[in-house]
């Protein structure tokens, strides 16, 4: 029997694609990689997600694990081999249950986030992960990459937030890990093993995450301040005055602003042009008032201090949404403006500002006439760092010719200064090589026995990470 014919009798005909238009599984969401599938496949249980791998292990093929395609390193779309197996998991897409009393929810990995958010709220919790693509993105990609989002600086990346996993391994068993334990001293953290694996190790078919009390109230604000010098001194300050309370602080250049401005006119910009943004936001388990109260005297103490210009404090849900919309268009601003090179980097808080100096002045002065749309979560020191070619400049040709030196700068600037070359988007195809030059030999051999250990024949997403 061959390997489609296997794969059609486990899950049935009309799951198994190999012909007409599959470039929604091929092509990844920047649209810089794009693949060639043997066959997409579609299962709708955890038995037939294992019944796949099981026959790809027997024919020596490699699977590629798809959520929502959303993601932005090239690890979740096929090679362009015609070799691999795309495994999506969209059928796998239900809230398996809500557990209230141990604040717990499990879902399939092809749930989309936003709908896990509502389940939760929908029963009165808080499922903190939150990030722009999360009307389209799933849990098992969220986890997969570890993914970070906007609330980590209060509730951690999904690492943190996930209990217990569901998981197939390269030849095809499950490992029936859902527990809703918080304390499971049993041996390995097999749960960790997988979180950030970029499906590398197995497919994640089932998650149990962590809940949280709806707060009483929250509060945004956005504020504009003169130097990231400032921007870090305004977080320190809003840590002692809002403690545990502070959940998001986000960062914007002026140049990532004006890129909104140019591409999504009708967004509205509450404060007048400044070299760079700060939104805050807060959630108090108390009262409207009091989260109000607070976050005013934070405001009128960071004024004082000369740390901000000028603020504009939400005065409603909807002002709210506003400006956390203005920060989420930024990415979708540059995907419209045309290619850019993307660097997804972390750098201890205390360095952030004397990196950014630095590395801008060296990128301007090797490569004149660029822009540096720079944002992101400040609070927890991951920086969205991109370079965007010259206006009038051949886009496709700037990346070719360029985008290495640029890369290995940065890079080299982020190594200097104790930080990450991937933050929160995961290694993938593009920085599979970059990953090498920045990582200890030591921890890559590790990462290399456990590779070999758990996917002896490699493949789980080959070619991807390691």
């Amino acid at each position: 029997m061959t390997l489609t014919d296997a794969l059609r009798a486990a899950i049935g005909s009309s799951y198994v694609l190999t012909e007409g238009d599959l470039s929604n599984y091929e092509l990844d969401w920047r649209k810089r990689y794009r693949g060639k599938a043997l066959a997409v496949v579609r299962p709708g249980s955890t038995a037939e997600v294992a019944a796949v791998v099981k026959i790809c292990a027997e024919h020596a093929v490699g699977v590629v694990a798809q959520g929502g395609n959303t993601g932005l390193v090239g690890a979740s779309v096929p090679d362009a081999s015609g070799t691999q197996v795309l495994l999506s998991l969209t059928r796998l897409n239900r809230i398996r249950g809500l557990d209230a009393a141990n604040m717990t929810i499990t879902a399939e990995a092809g749930c989309i986030l936003q709908t896990v958010q509502e389940a939760a709220a929908a029963q009165g919790f808080l499922f903190p992960l939150s990030l722009a693509a999360e009307g389209s993105c799933t849990v098992g990609g969220n986890l997969a990459t570890n993914a970070g989002g906007t609330q980590v600086l209060r509730f951690g990346n999904a690492r943190e937030l996930c209990l217990g996993l569901e998981v197939v391994t390269p030849n095809g068993d499950v490992w029936a890990g859902l527990s809703g334990l918080r304390k499971d001293n049993t041996g390995y953290a097999l749960r960790d093993l997988y979180i950030g694996s970029e499906g590398t190790l197995g497919v994640i078919t089932a998650a149990t995450l962590k809940l949280f009390p709806q707060p009483a109230a929250s509060t945004t604000a956005l504020a504009a301040v003169a130097t990231l010098e400032d921007a870090v001194k305004l977080l320190q300050l809003a840590q002692t005055r809002l403690g545990a309370g502070l959940t998001g602080f986000e960062v914007m250049s002026q140049v990532a602003v004006d890129l909104v401005r140019l591409e999504f006119p009708q967004l509205k910009q509450p404060l007048s042009a400044s070299p760079w943004w700060v939104l805050l936001e807060q959630s108090d388990t108390e009262s409207e008032a009091h989260a109000r109260s607070l976050f005013e005297g934070l405001l009128e103490e960071a004024l004082e201090a000369a740390l901000i210009a000028d603020a504009a404090v939400a005065e409603s849900t909807a002002q709210s949404n506003a400006m956390w919309h203005l920060r989420e268009s930024v990415p979708l601003a540059q995907a419209q403006h045309g290619i850019n090179i993307k660097h997804d980097v972390s750098v201890p808080v205390s360095r952030i500002a004397a990196f950014v100096a630095s590395t801008d002045a060296a990128l301007h002065r090797q490569f004149p006439g660029i822009s540096i749309v720079n944002f992101g979560h400040l609070g927890d020191g991951n920086l969205h760092y991109n370079v965007q070619p010259p206006n009038g400049s051949d886009l496709p040709a700037f990346l070719r010719e360029h985008e290495a030196a640029v890369n290995a700068l940065v890079y080299d600037a982020v190594t200097a200064h104790g930080g990450s070359i991937s933050a929160e988007h995961g290694i993938g195809a593009l920085k599979r090589d970059a990953l090498v030059e920045h990582k200890s030999a030591v921890a890559l051999n590790l990462m290399r026995a456990i590779k070999a250990a758990l996917d002896p024949k490699g493949i789980m997403n080959p070619g991807r990470l390691l």
